[in-house]
């Protein structure tokens, strides 16, 4: 019978098992191998860029994380007319307007464009207070071919609904939509029928409800309503005096809101409705 030499098989199999080692060693070391923690993974928030001047046009903004630093903003316009496209990044939301924080690179006549931004980064971005804006030329007077609201001034889902009633026979009625911002802040949509044309309509929320004797005081100045659309988009942080409000506040607010047909007087008021509150 032949003899098996024990000693030689561990012996091989002690250098096989180092080989080994060594070559999974070798590869962890390749390019693009193994986990390194410095990386950054790559995270994308796409918002949506909407019609303003030229019916029919829309977007997207995509926010890329490319690096801890930097972010990249891939513009995309659809049904835009032909020509370059000046872009930017603005600071508060569509409704209030703001200051250029940072110029984008135009969109050509491709519908896309791509810029990478190195003074945010991709998580102050998604939380930043802003808003992105398209125009058709770079004339002072340019139509705005799309914006959108970005980061934390994006709408949520959660909103409600208020009724405002007509006052006499002037005959405009409608809604106020009161719309949760990623924020915390509010946007107020006042939607009318029965407005005229080339008119504008004051809008005032005030405290206590439509039944006060005299009316109550203006708390909050809301943007002018147009009469061609019969829509004014307000996006509120404060009160007038200065006090903060959240949405949350607007939920339990005493308070109505009164439509003007000229100036805010109590004998000007066209249309109201209670809201908070005093509209549960």
């Amino acid at each position: 019978m032949r003899e098996i030499n024990y000693t030689k098989i561990m012996k091989k199999a002690r250098n096989l098992k180092v080989a080994l080692s060594l070559v999974i060693a070798a590869i962890l070391l390749l390019p693009g191998s193994g986990c390194d923690k410095d990386d950054t993974p790559e995270k994308e928030t796409i918002y949506n860029l909407n019609a303003q001047d030229v019916l029919g046009v829309t977007g997207t903004a995509t926010f890329t994380e490319t690096s801890k630093t930097s972010t990249t903003i891939t513009l995309k316009l659809f049904n835009a007319p032909t020509g370059t496209h000046p872009a930017a990044l603005y600071m508060n939301t569509v409704a209030e307007g703001g200051t250029i924080v940072a110029e984008l690179n135009p969109i050509d006549d491709s519908g896309i464009s791509s810029t990478r931004i190195n003074m945010l980064t991709y998580n102050q971005l998604i939380e930043y207070d802003g808003f992105i804006r398209i125009l058709k030329d770079n004339s002072e007077s340019s139509e705005i071919l799309a914006q959108g609201d970005i980061g934390g001034n994006v709408i949520t889902d959660t909103n409600v609904i208020y009724t405002l009633n007509a006052i006499d026979n002037f005959g405009v009625s409608g809604t106020a939509l009161f719309e949760k911002r990623k924020n915390e802040n509010t946007l107020v949509t006042i939607n009318l029928e029965g407005t005229i044309a080339g008119e504008f309509y004051p809008a005032t929320i005030n405290l206590s409800s439509v039944t006060t004797i005299g009316g109550g005081p203006v708390t909050k100045t809301l943007n002018l309503v147009d009469g061609n659309t019969g829509k004014s988009y307000t996006t509120i942080r404060k009160l007038d005096g200065g006090m903060d409000i959240t949405y949350a506040n607007w939920l339990v607010y005493n308070g109505y809101i009164n439509i003007y047909q000229s100036a805010v007087e109590f004998e000007n008021i066209i249309s109201q409705g209670d809201i908070g509150s005093n509209a549960n």
